[in-house]
C-alpha cells in the first residue's frame, strides 16, 4: 500500500478482513471509523489484486507501446476496465482509463514512450569551427567599435579640460 494513505497498516488490514467478509467499502469505512475516499481506493485495489493489495507494489513500471494498444483496444471494444487490469496486474483500473484518453484525444502515438528530461539544446558553434574570414570580419567589427569608443572618450576628456 502506498505510503501516501492516510490509513495505518493495523486499519488496511482490518479493512481486508471486512472485504473478505462481504463488507463493501462504505461500511468498513463506518466500522473502521475513517472516511471513505482511502478505503474506497484500498477496496477497488482489493478487488484486483486481493491480499496483494496490501503489499506495496514497486512505482514507475514502464509498459510497452504494443501491450497499451491491445488493452486500450479491448477496453474501447467493451471490456471493463478492472477486469482488464485484473487479467494483466496493472496497479489500478484508472492507468488505463488514462491510456484510453489520451488514445482518444491525440492517436495511437501518444502511447508511445516519451524521452525522459529536457530536450538538449542545439550544439554551438565553437569558435574553430567558424570559417577564418567570418571570425577576422568580427574581430574587425569589434576593433572598429572600441576604436570608435576610444575616440569618443578623448573626445569627452578634451572638452572638460576646456
Amino acid at each position: 500500500m502506498h505510503a501516501r494513505s492516510s490509513l495505518s497498516e493495523e486499519q488496511r488490514e482490518a479493512a481486508v478482513a471486512w472485504f473478505e467478509k462481504g463488507i463493501a467499502d462504505k461500511a468498513t469505512a463506518g466500522l473502521l471509523g475513517v472516511s471513505r475516499g482511502p478505503v474506497r481506493l484500498l477496496y477497488r485495489r482489493w478487488k484486483i489484486h486481493g491480499r496483494g493489495a496490501l503489499v506495496a507494489k514497486p512505482t514507475k513500471h514502464a509498459y510497452s507501446f504494443e501491450f497499451k494498444l491491445a488493452l486500450v483496444e479491448r477496453f474501447i471494444a467493451g471490456e471493463t476496465a478492472p477486469d482488464l487490469a485484473a487479467e494483466v496486474g496493472l496497479s489500478s483500473p484508472g492507468l488505463l482509463k488514462t491510456w484510453a484518453r489520451v488514445y482518444r484525444r491525440e492517436g495511437a502515438d501518444a502511447l508511445r514512450p516519451k524521452p525522459k528530461g529536457r530536450p538538449q539544446a542545439p550544439p554551438v558553434a565553437q569558435p574553430a569551427e567558424i570559417p577564418e574570414l567570418e571570425r577576422l570580419r568580427r574581430e574587425n567589427e569589434r576593433l572598429r567599435a572600441e576604436v570608435a569608443y576610444l575616440g569618443k572618450l578623448r573626445a569627452l576628456r578634451a572638452q572638460e579640460r576646456r
